[in-house]
């Protein structure tokens, strides 16, 4: 019983958190875009508008990924059973998360040079994949 409590208070803190980060995170694109006041010519390292709002997007979509996993965690957990989960929708995502995190990896640049950038621009969608897969292993 203490530990369904605390995973139910987890549950409930992840849903806020995402919340938070839906509205916190697009708040701050609009008002660091309303503050310039000046147009600043893009550096080769530098993020413009669409970048920053595909990245913040791929880390909600990332919160809400993982977090979508708990509900079924939660109700396993206080069922103490997995009867009625369909063991085929998940070894479907596995496979596909799996293959679809090696795809991020096996195409990442030869060049060291370009390797960090890609993976930091990549990072919330190998999270995504691989952090799912990590959770389906409790989900089994």
């Amino acid at each position: 019983v203490v530990g369904s409590k605390s995973l139910k208070n987890f549950c409930i803190t992840w849903t806020m958190v995402c919340i938070a980060l839906c509205i916190i995170l697009p708040c701050q694109l609009l008002l660091r875009n309303r503050d310039r006041s000046t147009v600043i010519e893009r550096s080769n390292n530098s993020l413009d508008m669409i970048e920053m709002s595909g990245f913040i997007c791929g880390y909600i979509s990332c919160v809400f990924y993982l977090g979508s996993r708990f509900p079924q965690l939660y109700k396993n957990f206080r069922r103490r059973s997995t009867e009625g989960t369909s063991y085929l929708l998940f070894a479907l995502a596995m496979v596909g998360n799996c293959t679809y995190g090696l795809s991020l990896v096996l195409k990442m640049p030869a060049p060291e040079s370009f390797r960090a950038p890609y993976f930091l621009h990549h990072l919330p969608w190998l999270i995504g994949s691989f952090g799912v897969l990590f959770l389906y292993v409790f989900v089994s």
